[in-house]
C-alpha cells in the first residue's frame, strides 16, 4: 500500500506525519518553522519520515498552510506569521523531493481530515468550525474541500451575525469570529466578573487566569458565569445555524479549545440550533459533533489532499 506524507505549517512549528491510505498513522515528525522559507521546513520533515517509511513507496506529499493560499498554483498568496508573499510552496517542495504536492489553507485540511478520518467519516458533507484564538474552519461536499475562487472562499469566522457589532481583526464589525472565538469568551468573562465583584468568579480567578474554560467552569455555582456561557452559546449558535441553513450539511463538527467542553457546550448549543434551524430536523437534520482529531487533524487533511484525484 502506498504512502502519504501529511505536513501541517504553523508559525512556530511544522508538523508531519506518514499516513496510509486507510488513515493509519505510521509515524510523526516535528520542526521548528523557518519563517520566510517554510520549505526548507517541510523538506527536512518529508527526508525524516521517508527515512521511517521502510522503503514503502511515498505516493506523495500533502501541506496545509497557514495564511491565504492558491491551492491551483500550489503559492502561499499571504502569510503574515510565516513572512511569506507569492511564495512558491508546493514547486519548492516538490523540486526538492521528486513528489507530487498539493497545498490548501492549514484549516481546510483540518476540516478534511476530520471529514475523511475523523469525527465526519461517515458524512459526504460536513463542515468544520474551531473554536480558538479566532474562528476559523472548512467545508467539505461530497466528500471534496469547498475553497471558492482562486482558493480564497470558506472563511467561516468572518460572515457577521451581529451589523455593527463588536470590532473583529479583519476590520468588520460583528463577525462570528468576534462572538464565538476562545479571545471573545475571555473578553467577556473578564468583563462579567469586573461586572460583579461579588462573584466566585472574580474571588476565585485573576484577569491573568481566566482562560475559555473559566465560565464553563463556574456556570453552575455562579450566576454571572451562567450568564457568559449563556451568551456565547447564543451567539456560536447563531453562526452555526448561518452555516446549517446555506449549505445544508449533514454533520458540523467543533473543534478548538472551547470545543473541550465538550457535553457542557453541545447539549444546550444542540437545543438552540435545532430549534432554530430552518424547517426543523424531521426532513434533513444537521448533526453536532466535537472533532475527534485534535492536533492532528492538519496532518490527516494534508495527506488526504491526494486522495481527492
Amino acid at each position: 500500500m502506498a504512502l502519504y506524507i501529511g505536513i501541517d505549517v504553523g508559525g512556530t512549528t511544522v508538523k508531519g506525519a506518514l499516513i496510509d491510505g486507510n488513515g493509519a498513522l505510521l509515524a510523526e515528525d516535528s520542526v521548528p518553522t523557518v519563517c520566510g522559507d517554510v520549505a526548507q521546513s517541510v523538506v527536512l520533515i518529508v527526508g525524516n519520515l521517508t527515512a521511517r517509511a521502510d522503503g514503502a513507496e511515498i505516493a506523495g506529499i500533502g501541506i496545509g498552510c497557514a495564511g491565504m493560499i492558491d491551492s491551483d498554483a500550489g503559492k502561499v498568496v499571504f502569510a503574515g506569521n510565516l513572512d511569506l508573499k507569492d511564495y512558491p510552496l508546493a514547486e519548492r517542495v516538490r523540486r526538492e523531493t521528486g513528489l507530487p504536492v498539493k497545498i490548501t489553507n492549514d484549516a481546510n485540511a483540518a476540516a478534511l481530515g476530520e471529514a475523511k478520518f475523523g469525527a465526519g467519516k461517515h458524512f459526504k458533507n460536513s463542515i468544520l468550525v474551531t473554536l480558538g484564538t479566532g474562528v476559523g474552519g472548512g467545508i467539505v461536499i461530497d466528500g471534496k474541500l469547498y475553497e471558492g475562487y482562486k482558493s480564497a472562499g470558506a472563511e467561516i469566522g468572518h460572515m457577521v451575525i451581529e451589523r455593527g457589532g463588536d470590532l473583529c481583526t479583519c476590520g468588520r464589525r460583528g463577525c462570528f469570529e468576534a462572538y464565538s472565538s476562545a479571545t471573545a469568551l475571555i473578553r467577556r468573562t473578564k468583563w462579567a466578573m469586573e461586572e460583579d465583584a461579588g462573584s466566585q468568579m472574580w474571588t476565585s480567578c485573576t484577569s491573568d487566569t481566566v482562560s475559555g474554560k473559566t465560565a464553563f467552569d463556574f456556570a453552575d455555582c455562579d450566576l454571572s458565569a451562567k450568564q457568559v456561557v449563556d451568551w456565547y452559546i447564543e451567539r456560536l449558535a447563531c453562526g452555526l445555524v448561518n452555516l446549517a441553513n446555506i449549505f445544508r450539511p449533514q454533520v458540523i463538527m467543533l473543534g478548538g479549545g472551547v470545543s473541550n467542553q465538550g457535553e457542557k457546550l453541545l447539549t444546550p448549543l444542540k437545543h438552540i440550533f435545532e430549534k432554530q434551524l430552518f424547517g426543523g430536523t424531521a426532513y434533513a437534520p444537521v448533526a453536532l459533533k466535537i472533532a475527534s482529531l485534535g492536533n492532528r487533524a492538519g496532518v490527516y487533511g494534508a495527506a488526504a489532499l491526494l486522495f481527492e484525484d
